[in-house]
């Protein structure tokens, strides 16, 4: 059974990453801050390990003898200046090398294909940081895939299309329940490797 690491598990997308992984028959272990957060619906599923992503020492003892590696960082809706997930990442990126683990795979925002001063202003502080994340994971030197989705909508799942290094441009969201599977199947197909994914809900016809 390959063990998987989940930093920001408890999130809507986080949830759906976690319950695929314990569907795919994947050992989890979540990384929380306050274990009230995690559902009931899988907290007898999963190992919890409490700690804070920007505690290095907290993020190195999370990581320790994993195999696999899902960050699902966000602020909630809380959109002010922040460098907690640009910070948290440098310290999985570190802890990973330390460990000599490889496969990691970030979910990030598809604003990060816009030119800067044409993403909505309200976004624009925490658009930054994670650019920082990009920036981080693009130098880590780590089989990552940072996958760049638009609105995540809380609808049933649906036919979607994916691209490198773009949107696929096809419709503005996708169900986060493909991507809490993207998630985790990416980590298990190399073509992904290295490479900034986006992805997209393709339309009904």
């Amino acid at each position: 059974m390959q063990k998987i690491v989940i930093f920001g598990g408890t999130g809507m997308t986080g949830q759906c990453a976690v319950k695929y992984a314990l569907e795919k028959g994947l050992k989890v272990r979540l990384m929380i801050r306050n274990e009230v957060t995690v559902p009931d619906s899988f907290r007898s599923q999963v190992e919890l390990v409490k700690g804070d992503v920007v505690n290095s020492d907290d993020v190195a003892n999370a990581i320790k003898d994993q195999e696999l590696v899902c960050v699902v960082l966000g602020t909630r809706n809380d959109l002010k200046s922040t460098t907690m997930m640009s910070t948290g990442m440098q310290n999985i990126v570190n802890a990973m090398k330390a460990a000599n683990l490889k496969n990691v795979s970030v979910c990030l925002s598809s604003f990060l294909f816009f030119e800067p001063d044409k993403v909505p202003k309200m976004f624009a502080e925490l658009n930054a940081d994670h650019k920082r994340m990009l920036d981080v994971v693009k130098a880590s030197g780590l089989e990552y895939r940072a996958i760049l989705p638009p609105h995540i909508a809380d609808e049933p799942s649906a036919e979607y299309a994916i691209a490198y290094d773009k949107s696929p441009g096809l419709t503005r969201s996708i169900s986060k329940l493909d991507l809490g599977k993207f998630l985790i199947e990416s980590l298990f197909d190399d073509q992904h490797a290295g490479k900034v994914i986006g992805m997209c809900t393709k339309p009904a016809c």
